[in-house]
């Protein structure tokens, strides 16, 4: 169960949330009087007050006049969590039935869009420390679960599950390659910090990636045959004796071109 807080404190970790994860910004004036998305997300803190209490024409007009001042829709009745920053905005939508948990980031032209014609949940729910890229379209009442990451101008449709990244159009979710995702996207979070755009610093390029794989299952192989050769020697058996590259000097230059960084 999420901890009740006062609106001033969440306007104050609105602010304070900038710093980590955008590098331009300098001071808590700057922000206040020059990020559309920090003064879209406060105004829409008085409106969804409003909303509850009712006054629902008049939250409505507030959040057309924050359209027109940032350029960021975002209806009053949505839910936000703690920690919500719009980087950028411009062209950001935001629907009535949309629910967003702590810590997520927004990048500009994303939409939060429903798909249904009907009354109820049409809108997409998004988990803690989800990051949405720029001009992503999530569409419906889905959810996306707790770190997951959207590319930029992807369109998701389904459900996305937790530390998954989904790309491109419709949606399809990408690896990391490692025969342990979940410990392996931990890892990779804990070393880059704050994953822009939903994605990251550290690429794996494809073809190294594939290239790592057989070097990989190739030493395996080389190790299993020379059990087999040493099994073949100890029951009287004889092998030809043929002159083979070193794998382990191979595998492990491959290993620090793989895994190394520009």
């Amino acid at each position: 169960m999420r901890t009740k807080v006062s609106l001033w404190q969440l306007i104050k970790e609105d602010i304070n949330c900038v710093f980590d994860r955008d590098l331009a910004a300098r001071n808590v004036f700057e922000i206040i009087t020059t990020y559309p998305g920090v003064q879209a997300v406060q105004l829409h803190r008085l409106n969804h007050w409003l909303w509850k209490q009712n006054m629902k024409w008049l939250a409505r007009f507030f959040s057309m006049v924050g359209r027109w001042i940032t350029g960021i829709e975002i209806h009053p009745a949505a839910i936000i969590g703690r920690r919500f920053f719009i980087d950028h905005g411009m062209g950001v939508v935001i629907g009535e039935t949309a629910e967003i948990g702590d810590d997520c980031t927004l990048y500009h032209g994303v939409t939060l869009g429903g798909t249904l014609s009907r009354q109820g949940k049409r809108h997409p729910t998004l988990a803690d420390n989800v990051i949405v890229g720029a001009g992503a379209k999530v569409l419906g009442p889905i959810c996306l679960h707790e770190g997951a990451r959207i590319g930029s101008n992807a369109v998701v449709i389904k459900e996305v599950k937790a530390g998954q990244t989904v790309i491109g159009v419709p949606g399809r979710v990408v690896k990391t390659g490692s025969t342990n995702d979940e410990k392996q996207q931990r890892k990779l979070a804990q070393s880059v910090g704050f994953d822009a755009y939903g994605t990251s610093n550290v690429t794996i390029d494809p073809v190294a990636a594939a290239i790592h794989g057989l070097i990989e299952y190739i030493h395996a192989i080389d190790k299993r045959v020379e059990k087999m050769t040493e099994t073949i020697h100890k029951l009287g058996g004889e092998c030809p004796n043929v002159n083979l590259q070193k794998l382990k000097k191979c595998y492990l230059q491959q290993e620090q071109n793989y895994t190394k960084v520009d």
